[in-house]
């Protein structure tokens, strides 16, 4: 204040014999932190400005009469004030600018482990908001994650820019956390999609690119960082019910089922602040007829060779689900910026898993003998925590997670596993160089397993040990520049048998080049430790086998990026559109490839089958671009938009390489060219080349929403040639056929998929929604021997109190 009084005295005596009026003042951000270098500029003759000062002082001398001034800053949403002054008045206004990412997206953006507005990353971003989620009727966060540009969802497994081909989601290269802490399964490195509480998620960031260094091991390839909610101000409630069902598919002779193909479910969500208590109880309960049908033999090989492993009724391919949730933080009185508390999560599951189509004309539908499962699901983790903030010794987090699964499996596939994962990190900004923020932490994880399908190891009993420390620098210069870089040390034990350790590290850079212009360029290091499963796995069912790779080595890879933000504005539409070209190498590249393995020619499961394998080296080159923002159609009507467009260019850089060798049946050397459907342009295997991903929604008199998303996936450029001698192998009268060729052949093109949604807002506390997913009835598949859903439709009805 003293300072203000000051600095107004001051001017007053300098100009006290001018003709013009002076307008002083301060501007700040949403924060109210001084902006220094914000232009202010007078409507009326626009070569008259100032700028602030890095305190956030300005002066500007502007003649007598009513007056617009123009206040601007990079990130800022542009705005206006109007003033009326006389001659020789000296004008006091201060002036607070909104940052136009909290115009766009509604949420505070908070990415990593740091604090950071998302304009100034040095790594490209995408943002999931919360009414997003729910507007879409999110059951399962993967189906909202899947319209993210550069990232898909592929029959459950993550993959961005194309930097994995197809595990069946074991050893995701993607890792997802969920409060900063790992989500996936500890023994196969596989996500629990249904396990996420969707009614209670603040919002989720998707990080491309190498980012082992904060985000752990599996990050290889990039992250997806969910951040659950607590409670705000006034106490909330939410209920949300929903039905609906499937439609026929288009194939002819296709449908299977005799019983009305039902969808049906509840989320519900508490959570209220009880003095210094913050209390969070949320659930979810969901029923799914399903639309892949239980495998049904051939009359012929039915009688010859019963099929025992697989022979389920309609009522048992329905998927159930059961979850219930909690946080709860109490904030201490006596000691300030101490909290405490223990969030947790329980759910039980029924579910089948179909892992190949019955064939590829009628039986797209139903699942292939043998490579069919029921699995009976209970996980549940517990995660107490201590938080401990200052405002000058820094800010202190330790978290802590038990996380358990049992899986029970026909065909005698069960597991378990037992995940202890601990977390303490230490930020402070550090006072002696200013404008550097500072992380370190040391985590723990140790997962045991048992599993009789693991004993490729020599006992079903396993156990994986990571103990990594990381920390990370981030400097801001002269309020446009925005360095980072960081480091971080991976020891893994296996068995008390395998150890490894190896550093790996990160550096970027942002910079705020013009009036709403961003520049970053990033370097990331990734290394991925093989999980349990890839390393141990064994099993064989029907035709189908699973081998053990107990010498499978750890993969690695280095990613380097280099984008452009910028903001626009035109008329009443602003946004934001970034390009990034980004550039990945992988070293001992795992891959899921299929071959003979065994030592039997006449038992198939015992020969013929899928193995994790080092493949070499790889490379990912490519293109991202998003624009995505608002535009005001009028008073009461707005359009949020996000369009984005994935350009991939996968390749193998030793196709010659010899990876494995077949000593048994044919002397058969295995490398990419020699395994390849295509080898011609060594494009790598199940990698879609082109995707466009796009997301509308008109919001009219604050009461009704229409809503459309489009996605389009290019043609499959690249398999696993064994697919096509596999289908030959099985065309005998006594073995139940394996049809995939002709649908490969006669669907080697495009694929657009189309969503559409509907609300109408009774008023604050009721909501009706109609939602309709592959709108088209597209009969489709991303993934050899897997037909994706055919159309559904959905009621929804929310209520909030």
């Amino acid at each position: 204040m003293r300072f203000s009084i000051t600095f107004v005295f001051v001017i007053y005596c300098f100009f006290a014999f001018s003709q013009n009026a002076k307008v002083v003042g301060k501007v700040t951000d949403d924060d109210n932190k001084p902006l220094f270098g914000a232009t202010i500029i007078y409507k009326k003759d626009i070569t008259v400005g100032a700028h602030s000062d890095e305190n956030g002082n300005y002066l500007l001398e502007i003649p007598e009469g009513d007056a617009v001034l123009i206040f601007r800053y990079s990130g800022m949403k542009t705005d206006t004030v109007q003033i009326s002054v006389i001659e020789g008045e000296i004008k006091q206004v201060d002036f607070q600018m909104f940052s136009i990412v909290t115009e766009l997206e509604g949420v505070e953006v908070k990415v990593g482990k740091f604090d950071r507005p998302l304009e100034e990353q040095t790594v490209s971003l995408e943002i999931i908001r919360a009414d997003y989620i729910e507007n879409k009727n999110t059951r399962s966060i993967e189906t909202a994650l899947d319209q993210t540009p550069g990232l898909n969802i592929m029959d459950g497994e993550p993959q961005i820019r194309g930097g994995s081909g197809f595990t069946f989601g074991v050893g995701s290269k993607v890792a997802v956390l969920v409060d900063d802490m790992p989500l996936l399964s500890g023994d196969a490195g596989r996500p629990e999609w249904g396990f996420i509480p969707v009614e209670n998620i603040h919002q989720i960031e998707i990080i491309k690119g190498a980012s082992s260094v904060l985000s752990g091991s599996s990050a290889l390839s990039g992250s997806i960082h969910i951040r659950t909610a607590y409670p705000k101000k006034d106490p909330l409630t939410k209920v949300n019910l929903y039905s609906g069902m499937y439609s026929e598919p288009n194939t002819e002779g296709a449908t299977w089922w005799n019983n009305t193909p039902v969808i049906a479910g509840a989320n519900f969500l508490h959570s209220r602040k009880l003095g210094n208590w913050d209390l969070t109880f949320g659930g979810n309960l969901n029923y799914d007829h399903g639309y892949m049908g239980a495998p049904v033999q051939d009359s012929l090989i039915e009688a010859l060779y019963p099929d025992t492993l697989s022979r389920f009724s309609e009522k048992q391919m329905v998927s159930k689900r059961a979850r219930i949730n909690f946080n709860i933080r109490h904030r201490s009185k006596k000691l300030k910026g101490l909290s405490y508390g223990v969030n947790g999560n329980f759910m039980i599951a029924e579910s089948p898993l179909v892992f190949a189509w019955l064939n590829d004309s009628t039986g797209l539908y139903q699942g292939y003998p043998g490579a069919t499962f029921l699995q009976n699901q209970l996980i549940f983790n517990v995660d107490p925590f201590v938080h401990f903030i200052t405002a000058t010794e820094g800010k202190h987090y330790l978290r802590t997670r038990l996380m358990h699964t049992d899986n029970e499996m026909t065909a005698n596939q069960d597991s378990r596993s037992s995940t202890y994962y601990a977390d303490y990190m230490f930020q402070k900004e550090i006072a002696t160089l200013k404008g550097v923020d500072f992380i370190a932490g040391l985590t723990s994880k140790y997962t045991t397993s048992y599993a009789e399908m693991y004993a490729g190891a020599g006992s079903p009993y396993n156990d994986l040990l990571n103990v990594s420390l990381y920390s990370q620098l981030d400097k801001k210069v002269l309020n446009i520049v925005n360095l980072s870089a960081g480091g971080r040390l991976e020891y893994f034990q296996l068995n008390d048998t395998v150890t490894a350790l190896k550093p790996i590290f990160r550096f970027g850079a942002s910079i705020n080049v013009f009036q709403e212009t961003y520049f970053r360029a990033s370097y990331g290091q990734g290394y991925r430790f093989p999980t349990i499963t890839e390393r141990y796995i064994r099993t064989g069912v029907g035709n189908f086998g699973v081998f053990s790779n107990p010498d499978l080595q750890a993969e690695s890879s280095w990613n380097g990026e280099v984008g452009i933000k910028q903001g626009l504005k035109f008329k009443n539409i602003y946004g934001y559109l970034d390009i990034a070209a980004y550039w990945q190498e992988y070293e001992n590249t795992i891959e899921y490839l299929f071959g003979f393995w065994g030592n039997s020619y006449t038992v198939l499961s015992d020969g013929w089958g899928f193995k994790f394998l080092n493949t070499g080296k790889s490379r990912v080159i490519g293109v991202d671009m998003s624009f995505s923002g608002k535009a005001k159609i009028s008073k009461k009507a707005e359009i949020l938009f996000m369009v984005g467009y994935n350009y991939i260019l996968p390749e193998t850089l030793n196709p010659d390489y010899v990876y494995a060798e077949d000593t048994m049946l044919t002397n058969k050397e295995y490398s990419y060219n020699s395994t390849s459907l295509d080898s011609s342009r060594r494009i790598l295997k199940y990698r879609f080349l082109h995707n466009i991903k796009a997301d509308f929604e008109v919001s009219m008199f604050n009461s009704i929403a229409l809503g459309m998303s489009v996605k389009y996936f290019s043609k499959m450029e690249n398999m696993d040639r064994v697919i096509e001698d596999f289908e030959s192998a099985t065309s005998g009268p006594f073995i139940q056929s394996i049809r995939y060729m002709d649908y490969f052949k006669e669907n080697q093109k495009g694929v657009w998929i189309l969503d559409a949604r509907a609300s109408y807002k009774l008023n604050e506390k009721h909501k009706l929604a109609l939602i309709c997913n592959n709108m088209l009835n597209n009969s489709y598949s991303l993934r050899p021997l897997k037909i994706e859903a055919p159309r559904s439709f959905m009621l929804q009805y929310t209520l909030k109190l």
